[in-house]
């Protein structure tokens, strides 16, 4: 049976879902997508309140190419669905000591700028970035692109070199110690340890090799999709329509059906879709629990500690405020406290960072004339047994003082629409189990290595892909995720026609 005749189920349409469909029906499977909300895209979705446009997940768009491959691989003019353009300027941080410093993705800019706000000597913010660009290059470039649970990854000459580049302090050292080396003024530090919530853990815990994410960022660059974020999600699900898939929505998948540990396909509405290959874009703690009734297996996958979730508020501003760029951090004076709170304490923080995201500098028609769209959000603690309204109150109160004594502004009074997203609501929208962002922090040396592959050995024929597994979350990793499944089944189908 050759694979042009087998057919391919996926569970979820987040990013890894839509990109792996696209990459089966090039491998020649009938794909069939379903999904338990009305729309695709998981966390990457957008909503309209009150004639404000607002994206609802990920604001960050990074490494643009892993979309032009995709599109590259299925033979279609990724122009024709999608563009987006670089961003001069990456972030603009605020302190609580006045300073506001504007990351610019030109090094030489961003050198400049540090030297004349903190006096950081320019040598080491290129130094930094030239080892984060070898690092990626020479070492993740490898392991995010390929699976760490296969022989052959490590069998091949690309896996010697990256080890060979693989340093003491990158894996033995805190991200936070390993910056405190590198730079001298706190300010940068902290610009720097920020990096570590790109994956939801604490700078402090997590490994130094996490020093290779702001290449992706400062040397790569930012970007800005046209329309939004939400275009993402647009370009990814019609790319997968062209090609073939077959998307069911409001179609909450109850089962895994499996017998003699070989998957046979899944449940939907109490109806049987019998398929060749399953492939899960949700949770794996979800999946293990609740489609497979694996609670052993599910309960091996909790011992790894939960990555932050976030709590976002969607603000309508009826004013414009000029200082404010399209990404925006306020930090907090105690970093130190702020990741203890989330990951110890697992409480709120009283003075928390706060990330805010303006589309509308981007997207004037975002929102009604002389106002802006704020997307507001602050890490918290992956839980959802709190007092929802307890837990807004509180924030929100804690945000807007910070804003209020920062901006030396009352921005209270412009708040004229709001929604909330917080871990509680994540979890019951996406499936993110207590809300993790991204499954599992990377708060241990060898977290990458616990991270769930991308397949099982238990059950055959039953893959995963998305956030909660390798590589990790965000859009590129996803992708990326998309790409290793995908590879791995074509490497399984071969298998069985010899």
């Amino acid at each position: 049976m050759s694979i042009s005749n087998k057919k391919a189920v996926i569970i979820g349409s987040g990013v890894a879902g839509m990109a792996t469909a696209t990459r089966l029906t090039v491998l020649g499977f009938e794909v069939h997508v379903y999904e338990k909300n009305s729309y695709p895209g998981g966390k990457l979705s957008a909503f309209e309140k009150d004639g404000f446009q607002f994206d609802a997940g990920p604001s960050l768009f990074t490494q643009p190419h892993n979309i032009e491959a995709l599109f590259e691989l299925a033979g279609e003019p990724v122009a024709e669905y999608f563009s987006y353009k670089k961003l001069p300027v990456a972030c603009k941080y605020f302190y609580e000591n006045g300073k506001e410093i504007i990351a610019y993705t030109d090094a030489e800019l961003f050198a400049a700028e540090l030297l004349e706000k903190t006096g950081e000597q320019p040598e080491k913010l290129k130094k930094y970035l030239q080892r984060s660009k070898n690092i990626y290059d020479n070492i993740a470039n490898v392991f995010l692109g390929h699976s760490l649970h296969k022989k052959r990854t490590w069998l091949h000459s690309r896996s010697f070199k990256a080890l060979r580049s693989a340093k003491f302090s990158y894996i033995f050292k805190s991200l936070g110690r390993y910056n405190g080396q590198q730079f001298a003024t706190a300010e940068t530090q902290q610009i720097f340890n920020r990096f570590a919530t790109y994956n939801g853990s604490n700078p402090f815990k997590a490994p130094a090799m996490l020093s290779l994410i702001p290449h992706l960022e400062q040397n790569e660059g930012a970007f800005y999709p046209k329309g939004g974020m939400i275009s993402i999600t647009n370009a990814l699900y019609h790319l997968a329509v062209k090609k073939g898939v077959q998307f069911y929505f409001n179609a909450p998948v109850q089962k895994i059906i499996y017998n003699e540990n070989i998957t046979q396909g899944i449940v939907v509405n109490n109806e049987n879709i019998m398929a060749d290959v399953v492939v899960s874009n949700g949770d794996v703690y979800f999946t293990y629990k609740n489609l497979l009734e694996n609670l052993p297996k599910a309960n091996k996958i909790l011992k790894q500690e939960r990555s932050s979730s976030a709590l976002v508020f969607y603000w309508g501003i009826n004013k414009k405020l000029p200082q404010l760029d399209l990404h925006n951090i306020f930090f907090s004076k105690n970093y130190a406290a702020e990741f203890d709170h989330i990951f110890r304490l697992k409480k709120l923080y009283s003075d928390p960072t706060i990330y805010i995201n303006i589309t509308s500098k981007m997207e004037p028609d975002n929102c009604p004339p002389g106002s802006e769209s704020w997307f507001v959000m602050i890490n918290v603690a992956a839980n959802t047994t709190y007092d929802e309204d307890e837990l807004k109150a509180t924030a929100k109160k804690y945000i807007t003082e910070k804003l209020n004594r920062i901006l030396k502004e009352d921005i209270t009074p412009y708040i004229v629409t709001e929604e909330i997203l917080h871990p509680q609501l994540m979890e019951t929208k996406t499936g993110a189990y207590l809300g993790s962002l991204y499954g599992t922090s990377s708060n241990s040396k060898m977290a990458a290595f616990f991270r769930h592959p991308n397949f099982t050995t238990a059950i055959k024929n039953l893959y995963f892909c998305g956030g909660s597994v390798h590589p990790g979350g965000g859009i590129p990793l996803c992708l990326s995720s998309a790409k290793i499944v995908s590879d791995i089944i074509a490497h399984d189908q071969k298998k069985k026609r010899h």
